[in-house]
C-alpha cells in the first residue's frame, strides 16, 4: 500500500470518527431532554420495536457490557417503563418487557427523535444517503472477514 493510500485511509478514519461523534453527541443531548440517558433510550427503543428480550441478550444488541444492563433495567423499572418477566419455559431466563407506560412514553417522544435525526442527515440528498449506507455497510462488513 502506498503512502498516499495510507494517508487517505487515516483521513477517512478521522473524518468518519468526527462525523459520528458530532451526530452522536447531538442526538444524545436530545435524548437527555427526555429524562433518559442514551443507554436507557436504546433499551426502551429495542423493547418497543423488537418486543420482549432476554436480559442476557440486550447488552449485545445495543453494544453494552452485560454488567451494566442490570443497572439500566433497574432504573427503567423504577421509572415504570419496563418490567422483568420470567420465562415460563426456562426459569434461568428473565425477559425485559416494556410496560404500557413505557410504550406511551416512546410513542410520545419517538416522532420528534426521528425528525431530529432526519434533520441531521438533511445535508445529504436521498441518493447520497443511499451511497453512504452502501459504502459504510461494505466497510463494516469487511472487518473481521
Amino acid at each position: 500500500m502506498s503512502s498516499e493510500q495510507t494517508k487517505q485511509s487515516l483521513k477517512l478514519f478521522i473524518v468518519l470518527s468526527r462525523a459520528f461523534r458530532a451526530i452522536n453527541e447531538d442526538v444524545n443531548k436530545l435524548i437527555q431532554t427526555y429524562g433518559l440517558n442514551p443507554t436507557e433510550f436504546a433499551v426502551m427503543e429495542l423493547l418497543y420495536h423488537k418486543g420482549d428480550q432476554p436480559l442476557q441478550q440486550i447488552g449485545g444488541k445495543i453494544l453494552l457490557a452485560s454488567g451494566s444492563i442490570t443497572y439500566v433495567v433497574d432504573k427503567l423499572e423504577q421509572k415504570g417503563y419496563l418490567r422483568r418477566a420470567a420465562c415460563p419455559k426456562d426459569r434461568r431466563v428473565t425477559y425485559g418487557q416494556i410496560t404500557e407506560k413505557g410504550k406511551a412514553f416512546i410513542e410520545d417522544i419517538f416522532p420528534s427523535h426521528e425528525k431530529h435525526i432526519d434533520s441531521l442527515m438533511s445535508e445529504l440528498s436521498p441518493e447520497e444517503k443511499d451511497i453512504a449506507i452502501h459504502l459504510l455497510k461494505k466497510l463494516g462488513l469487511s472487518i473481521g472477514k
